[in-house]
């Protein structure tokens, strides 16, 4: 680079490449070091490759790097959850109030390019790839880096460096051996596997707007859609090609229920599937090719603390890597970059780096252990209580009160995917909701049997004051 660095990032993944663009924004010369080839050039695998799910929090950071227009372009908005009854009925449940409140399905790798290219566009950006950060000396401030291309190895003198190198993070490592960080990683029962729907010719109902034409989509494609089987399901999110990426999470290990240690050959996955899930068979025809040849992946809870030592800072998934239930991986992670730059913005220069990434690390802390519980929280409502006719009684409270209230009642969802409140006020205002909920509800068979006054009445004296003292 024609500049001196001024910051080192490891991790070329969606939050880095945004924080690097961010940062080149500001004037600021960055050097990223990726492991993986660049994805623009090899057809390598993208991680942890369940779609994206681009929300509020995300789509501000990326409007602030003026990308946000660009990304929806390449998205497919969802409405609502799809249920799948096992007798192949469905039923749509609303994310928000209307059409305005809906997430967005997106491929990460398809994110991952542009954030990388307009980086690379900034002139301040450099990408090394086939770089393994190998090990860190946090006394000497130095980087041991291995070219993956020529089996080389060389040492970086790196004086400020932030990792964005994801759950299994090597500069993460190095503040629990070398600074007393301390790390807890809570691996979920549950393992995954991602298939592919491949895209159809014909049209069907669109339940929010009947009628409406979905062309070659082989489901309504503006919906999550989920088959909910008490401890296993199968999730679906469209893609702009008509394609789905689709997910089945069942657990590890044999047990009462079914499992990915019961799936040993053809049959056992072929009955699985005709057993749970018939009207998804119907639509994957080489089901049990992709079955076999799909890699059985694990999901992890990451939290750390502290995220630095002096100038080293983790952020992303180094720092609190989620499991993804709740669509907010990346958007966390992006929501980090936004906290970062909002911070630098305000600091004096030249800026003390050690301070900086400290109060940042200090203000992300609360709210991602908070989305951290609320995904692990999530998995088990998408898992459990969408089909629980008590849940439904509780949604459909839910929706009144937004009427009586005047669009001042927000749902714990909303709370998380359509504002940008603290992750941890969301967790909060949740916990209230459910108090008052199961209060009102117990017993109900539906919406009609509930005493809406009092729930109303218990809503304006216990969340209202709440959510207006963070600024809803």
């Amino acid at each position: 680079m024609a500049n001196p660095t001024d910051i080192t990032l490891i991790g070329a993944g969606p939050v880095g490449s945004l924080l690097a663009l961010a940062l080149a924004q500001r004037g600021l010369n960055v050097e990223v070091f990726e492991r993986r080839h660049d994805m623009r050039r090899h057809t390598i695998s993208a991680g942890r490759s369940i779609n994206l799910a681009v929300s509020a929090r995300g789509l501000h950071a990326l409007h602030k790097v003026g990308l946000d227009d660009a990304v929806l372009a390449q998205t497919v908005p969802m409405f609502g959850r799809s249920l799948h009854a096992l007798d192949g009925t469905t039923r749509v449940l609303r994310y928000g109030r209307d059409d305005s409140e809906h997430i967005n399905s997106m491929s990460r790798g398809g994110l991952n390019q542009l954030l990388m290219t307009e980086a690379e566009k900034t002139g301040r950006v450099q990408f090394h790839f086939r770089q393994r950060l190998q090990a860190v000396d946090l006394a000497t401030r130095t980087l041991t880096l291995v070219d993956e291309y020529a089996g080389t190895q060389r040492d970086l003198v790196a004086p400020v460096v932030i990792g964005t190198d994801g759950s299994a993070s090597v500069l993460r490592a190095a503040l629990v051996a070398q600074a007393g960080a301390e790390v807890s990683e809570s691996l979920l029962s549950a393992g995954y596997k991602e298939l592919t729907m491949p895209a159809l010719r014909h049209r069907m109902g669109d339940p929010f707007a009947d009628g409406k034409s979905i062309g070659h989509f082989a489901m309504y494609p503006n919906a999550l859609h989920i088959w909910p089987r008490g401890r296993f399901m199968l999730i679906a999110l469209a893609n702009p090609d008509g394609t789905f990426t689709c997910t089945l999470f069942l657990p590890h290990s044999a047990g009462p229920d079914p499992s990915f240690a019961d799936l040993t050959d053809d049959a056992s996955v072929e009955a699985f599937f005709a057993r749970w899930f018939p009207d998804f068979v119907a639509l994957v025809p080489d089901l049990l090719t992709q079955f076999r040849q799909a890699p059985l992946g694990q999901m992890v809870t990451v939290k750390a603390a502290p995220w630095t030592s002096g100038a080293y800072a983790l952020c992303g998934d180094a720092a609190h890597a989620i499991v993804p239930f709740f669509g907010q991986g990346m958007n966390a992670g992006f929501e980090d970059v936004d906290v970062l730059t909002d911070l630098l913005d305000a600091a004096p220069q030249p800026t003390d780096w050690t301070d900086l990434l400290g109060r940042f690390g200090a203000a992300r802390k609360p709210n991602t252990d908070a989305i951290a519980d609320l995904a692990v929280e999530n998995f088990i409502e998408m898992r459990d209580k969408v089909a629980d006719p008590a849940f439904l009684v509780q949604r459909a409270v839910e929706a009144e009160l937004d009427k009586r209230l005047a669009g001042r009642y927000r749902s714990r969802y909303q709370l998380v995917a359509f504002t940008r409140v603290p992750y941890r006020v969301a967790l909060e205002a949740g916990a209230i909701q459910a108090e008052v909920l199961a209060a009102v509800c117990a017993g109900k068979a539906s919406a009609a049997e509930v005493d809406l006054d009092a729930a109303e009445a218990a809503m304006r004296e216990k969340l209202l004051p709440y959510l207006a003292a963070h600024g809803l």
